[in-house]
């Protein structure tokens, strides 16, 4: 039987970036809008009951970073500004369990006016103890 561990997540979306990811080289000149969404698995209880900032995730420094992050990067491909988003994360928080959904608001895609995400996650595993 599976059991969380942790039940407790922070959530935040729609953190909005400009980054020069892409593969047409305008896309890295210019840069573009992307979004990212992440949930945190943290352990809020005490933070919760005793209006404790210091025992929960300051998720300002998540947003602060993920900005910084965005204006330095210069790469190909959202799957990589992902792995350095949860590269980020993890600088901050440590080895939490972690997910995030990076995506690109307007690819230079003709006929499309959609965007494209990725998922990914880090640590999920310790979410839940096989007992």
């Amino acid at each position: 039987m599976n059991k969380f561990l942790c039940e407790d997540t922070i959530n935040v979306k729609n953190i909005n970036l400009w980054a020069h990811v892409g593969v047409l080289e305008k896309e890295r000149l210019l840069g573009q809008k992307f979004l990212v969404d992440l949930t945190l698995w943290i352990n809020m209880r005490h933070a919760a009951q005793n209006d404790d900032l210091a025992s929960t995730a300051d998720y300002s420094l998540a947003i602060g970073r993920l900005q910084k992050l965005s204006s330095e990067i210069n790469c190909l491909t959202i799957e990589h500004f992902s792995e350095k988003i949860l590269d980020a994360l993890e600088e901050l928080y440590g080895a939490v369990p972690m997910h995030v959904v990076l995506s690109k608001c307007s690819p230079p895609i003709p006929g499309f006016d959609g965007n494209v995400s990725v998922g990914r996650s880090r640590y999920l595993h310790l979410i839940m103890n096989n007992v």
